[in-house]
């Protein structure tokens, strides 16, 4: 269910009833961009069914899913037609247009194209494990992550979350694993690294399908350079790339965990793919935050 994930810790929220959820997701329903409104955003059904519910619990965990719609007009259209508009106004007038009568001329020919664009959509699932306090996002990109909290916070007021923070960050961590060779207790480090010198040259170096249990890994890091992205596979049952933001990206459940799981059921199989996913993420969290060193204690509220 999800190949990429940050993760949010509830700070503050008192969850209202399931159904009081359901009625304020409805009421944020997805419903796609307007001839000339270049994005739009809401709410669709995690299932995939049409009209059907927008919030699913499964085994206490509650799954949601926003659907975002853009409509991008090409940058080197609007150049084209602005140039045109500007040399047959300088033509008739004498003037050229600048500043804010340039940007109003933009404005306007953006406005004349968006009907003619080509709209597109993605989605995101979300996670939330009341019982652990953490809201999981499944995105690699912060910036994607923000706008889903901004419309969590929107649609639950009195919600506040905090990105997840750990005592050792994941740079540190990352590299006493790899210069003792040493993977946390539950983990084994897998066959990918990525290594940054945290400088304006930013020099790196990358392993793929190489064993990092080498020295001259360690010789990169004593030079100062620092991990970015590593693999790890928690107890031979998930395997990721952990980065040095605290994303997990390349999210997979091993063969191990999938063997019987009794998957193909007339929901689709949506039911086990939420209680095989978050139970195995519920198991996998805990011991990821440990390794790196518990989470960070926050200041007392003033």
């Amino acid at each position: 269910m999800f190949k990429n994930a940050l993760v949010y810790r509830i700070d503050q929220w008192e969850p209202p009833t399931q159904a009081e959820i359901a009625q304020r997701l409805e009421g944020s329903r997805f419903a796609e961009c307007g001839p000339t409104q270049p994005e739009a955003a809401g709410w669709v059904e995690p299932r995939g069914e049409k009209h059907g519910a927008l919030l699913e619990s499964v085994g206490g965990q509650l799954i949601l899913k926003l659907c975002s719609e853009a409509k991008p007009v090409p940058s080197g259209v609007v150049k084209q037609q602005l140039e045109a508009k500007l040399d047959q106004i300088e033509a008739d007038t004498g003037r050229r247009p600048k500043g804010k009568a340039k940007r109003e001329l933009k404005e306007q020919i953006v406005h004349e194209l968006l009907p003619r664009a080509f709209p597109k959509r993605s989605s995101t699932l979300v996670w939330i494990d009341l019982a652990a306090k953490r809201v999981l996002i499944g995105v690699s990109s912060t910036k994607k992550a923000d706008a889903v909290v901004t419309r969590l916070v929107e649609l639950f007021g009195g919600l506040r979350l905090a990105p997840l923070q750990t005592a050792l960050s994941p740079a540190t961590a990352m590299s006493a694993w790899l210069s003792d060779k040493e993977p946390p207790r539950g983990f084994s480090i897998d066959r990918e690294c990525e290594l940054k010198q945290p400088d304006s040259e930013k020099a790196a170096v990358r392993y793929a399908r190489h064993t990092l249990e080498i020295d001259e890994v360690g010789e990169h890091i004593k030079q100062g350079k620092l991990p970015t992205q590593l693999a790890l596979t928690w107890n031979s049952r998930v395997s990721f790339v952990l980065t040095d933001a605290l994303v997990l990206k390349k999210i997979k459940l091993l063969d191990v965990v999938l063997e019987g799981s009794g998957q193909g059921d007339a929901d689709g199989g949506f039911d086990a793919d939420v209680a095989i996913t978050t139970g195995e993420l519920r198991g996998l969290l805990p011991d990821l935050i440990d390794a790196l060193g518990g989470p960070l204690e926050q200041p007392a509220a003033p």
